[in-house]
């Protein structure tokens, strides 16, 4: 279960319900986040304990069940979480509905540049710099790795843009923090809980991916492990789901977006080139996403989807990012909001 403290609660007031916790057997932790004080509990016959423990000074409210996701909910927090860049400006959460584009993976310095200069151009505010790249086959190609570093730097002097890319572990979380002003765990990692942690204490935003055979539960939780180990900036993104469709190489569960929206604050991108696997697909899907409330889409683009080292069938050519980011903007102007 998880205890609600008043935040005005003095260090010696919170370790001594830590103390009369531990002292009937429970295992405690305590959370300071942005203002909200909480204790994790875990231990035998909580429920039995639970209306002692509603009486102690400084205990607001008991949320009982053991994922609970209460620092990613709207029950500890109300108004929309906003994401800001370094400079302080706003990016995902707020009116603006952000464009993320790019390849799946950077491939050369030069057609890096060249597809992010075309993109900002057509709108598209973040890029998408992969270069660490989790694969199903240990034989496609995985990323240009710590090589791909110094093209990621050189891609934010020349252009400006914001940059996002994947990790798959503490160390290239290290690696990139740097140079990158998002991170993104990918489906796989949804549940690994140690990058989660890890991510928890770096000081960039996150983009989480919803697992492929995750429960929109499981992925407020997976959010949860970030912001209780001190970082609040978390990005949920729907990206499909497993189910016995097989036209499609995953299933869009646009409904997410909406059902996000109402249990938490955190803002809520959709990508629908890995939902779909299909290029002919990405345009009407990221227009519904966008009718349905999304804060931002994340489009694959490619000049030469058929050459492209990966994911080349879901990949969009500029010319079709450019018309999807100018038929948003209506979308996004008819539900009051820019993009």
């Amino acid at each position: 279960m998880i205890l609600v403290l008043d935040p005005s609660l003095n260090d010696l007031s919170q370790n001594e319900i830590c103390l009369k916790l531990q002292k009937k057997g429970f295992f405690t932790r305590l959370v300071n986040q942005s203002g909200h004080l909480i204790i994790a509990v875990d231990g035998p016959d909580e429920e039995s304990c639970e209306r002692e423990i509603r009486t102690w000074h400084g205990v607001v409210e008991i949320i009982s069940g053991r994922n609970s996701f209460y620092l990613a909910s709207r029950r500890c927090q109300r108004r929309n979480t906003v994401i800001t860049d370094a400079s302080g400006r706003k990016t995902f959460g707020g009116d603006q509905i952000v464009a993320i584009a790019g390849p799946c993976a950077i491939e050369t310095e030069e057609s890096a540049l060249v597809l992010a200069q075309k993109l900002k151009e057509s709108g598209a505010r973040v890029f998408r710099s992969m270069i660490f790249k989790p694969r199903s086959s240990p034989y496609s190609f995985q990323g240009l790795g710590r090589a791909g570093i110094p093209i990621i730097r050189e891609i934010k002097r020349q252009t400006g843009m914001l940059i996002l890319t994947e990790v798959r572990d503490p160390l290239e979380a290290e690696l990139v923090q740097d140079d990158v002003d998002f991170v993104q765990v990918g489906t796989r990692n949804m549940s690994n809980y140690q990058l989660l942690k890890h991510l928890g204490q770096i000081k960039k935003p996150v983009l989480l991916k919803r697992g492929m055979g995750a429960s929109i539960e499981e992925l407020l939780c997976a959010a949860e492990y970030i912001l209780a180990h001190g970082n609040p900036d978390v990005i949920l993104c729907e990206r499909g789901i497993r189910t016995f469709e097989h036209y499609t190489r995953f299933s869009l569960d646009l409904g997410a977006v909406p059902s996000l929206k109402e249990l938490s604050h955190l803002p809520v991108v959709v990508d629908p080139s890995h939902a779909t696997g299909k290029s002919s697909l990405v345009e009407p899907l990221a227009l519904a996403a966008l009718a349905v409330g999304a804060d931002g889409i994340m489009l694959e683009v490619h000049e030469e989807p058929d050459s492209a080292f990966s994911d080349g069938t879901q990949s969009v050519r500029p010319e079709v990012f450019k018309n999807i980011v100018e038929k948003g903007r209506r979308i996004a102007q008819a539900i009051c909001r820019s993009m």
